[in-house]
């Protein structure tokens, strides 16, 4: 299902599936926070940080709150804090698509943290 369009082939049926490359601004700083991201959502790892989670009464889902409280490593915020913009985007995406990867029976436990009201 391809279309020209100015002068160069669009082909429309997988254009919407391919993500650009994004090039790191601050790869050590990036690295930095996403070991502490993916840290916190390891196997061994994740129920406890739930559970900080919901003694703190934090949404899963703001990640901003959560690096603030601490919750994903003592330097973490600072570390995030340190990143250019569209760094920043990357390791909330990141961590979004970590916290939608949690088993069913973990995210039923703590549903609170889930839920949007």
């Amino acid at each position: 299902m391809s279309q020209t369009h100015s002068g160069y082939e669009v082909d429309r049926s997988t254009a919407l599936y391919e993500r650009p490359a994004v090039a790191i601004g601050d790869a050590a700083t990036f690295a930095a926070v996403k070991a502490a991201v993916e840290g916190k959502f390891a196997a061994g790892n994740v129920e406890s940080f739930m559970k900080s989670l919901e003694r703190a009464k934090l949404r899963i889902r703001d990640f901003e709150a959560v690096a603030k409280a601490g919750k994903l490593g003592a330097e973490t915020a600072a570390q995030y804090a340190k990143l250019p913009m569209g760094d920043q985007a990357l390791v909330r995406e990141l961590y979004l698509a970590s916290l939608e990867r949690v088993e069913m029976g973990l995210r039923d436990k703590y549903f609170k943290l889930y839920a949007y009201y």
